[in-house]
């Protein structure tokens, strides 16, 4: 029996309704690799701005690597406030292999909404208006958004944000359901999600407090979102995306999934880089667990041979078959004795 598509983005189908959302640092090759093996459907890149893609190689470029494996479909995000300048980054590269684009509404970061970029472009509709007709003219993929509910609770323009960019090509909406001024503090706006999809006609993909699998479900009930977007919660939970609830989990399945994300962590930055970069996922992996006696040195392990002998420790010292909640229950696991 052939699946049916969860949604489509123009003509081009996704199967899967949970997605990883973009995330600086944390979005790149190896822990889309993951999220995908337990069913991501769908995969934005660490964004990028525009200029730094219209200048000669740099390390920006690197965040739109792609998986030698494949990661169809993978959305290239970037940002930016210019039109033109924005879709000659855009054409540059769709021709690197993007399946989708997706333009940059949310970030709340102060030194891209400076630039207008980011949340700031939801102060100015009509340039909205102008960029999103530009690259769906122009393009050979679709074309998607990211936004927020608005600047601030003054400036909660998401519908208006919302029709602007359907009327002007946008393939696709992902809204996070709090405004540039909450950050990510206070409660995820689900009701507003659940008003832009009733006020567009292409996919909404929902987004914010999301922290368990029964959230997906639960957020597209109260939506009637196309897809799920997920990010905080699903790093060092991957699961998340199989939904399976954390505390189903046995200690042994989370050894196996941290081996096998150091692996694509060193084999994409190599090996000493990717012990270095995989610090803050471990962090995750490891979170809740009464663990802190052997976390300084796997955190300062150098080298991959210090790193598996100091998670041997760890498998030695902690039952590997005993479900998350009665290993948290433990104030501390000893260091076996030699």
């Amino acid at each position: 029996m052939i699946a049916q598509p969860a949604f489509r983005v123009g003509n081009l189908p996704v199967y899967g309704d949970t997605i990883l959302a973009p995330m600086a640092s944390f979005s790149d090759v190896p822990t889309r690799a993951i999220a995908r093996s337990f069913g991501s459907a769908m995969h934005y890149t660490e964004f990028v701005p525009a200029n730094a893609l219209l200048q000669p190689p740099n390390p920006m470029w690197r965040r739109l690597d792609q998986h030698p494996q494949g990661e169809e479909p993978l959305v290239f995000q970037i940002f930016g406030s210019e039109p033109q300048e924005l879709l000659a980054a855009a054409q540059r590269v769709a021709a690197w292999g993007a399946d989708i684009i997706d333009i940059n509404l949310g970030c709340s970061a102060k030194q891209v909404n400076q630039k207008g970029a980011g949340a700031a472009l939801l102060r100015r509709p009509q340039l909205v208006a102008t960029i999103f007709a530009l690259l769906a003219r122009h393009l050979p993929v679709p074309v998607t958004g990211k936004i927020r509910l608005g600047w601030d609770d003054e400036e909660r323009n998401f519908l208006e944000i919302g029709r602007v960019m359907a009327d002007n090509g946008a393939g696709l909406i992902a809204v996070h359901g709090r405004t540039r001024a909450q950050k990510y503090r206070g409660k995820a706006d689900w009701e507003a999600i659940a008003a832009l999809k009733q006020a567009v006609s292409v996919p909404v993909i929902g987004n914010g407090d999301v922290r368990t699998a029964a959230d997906i479900t639960a957020l597209k009930a109260a939506t009637g979102c196309d897809g799920v977007m997920i990010g905080r919660a699903a790093v060092g939970n991957p699961w998340i995306f199989a939904r399976r609830e954390r505390e189903t989990l046995t200690f042994t399945e989370i050894l196996t999934v941290i081996r096998r994300h150091l692996a694509e962590m060193q084999q994409y930055y190599g090996p000493q880089p990717g012990i270095v970069r995989f610090r803050p996922h471990l962090r995750r992996y490891f979170s809740g667990l009464p663990l802190k006696r052997f976390m300084q040195p796997l955190l300062e392990a150098a080298d991959k041979e210090q790193f598996d002998y100091w998670l041997g420790v760890v498998e030695t010292a902690v039952p590997g078959d005993e479900p998350l909640p009665t290993l948290q229950k433990r104030t501390w696991f000893p260091f076996p004795k030699t």
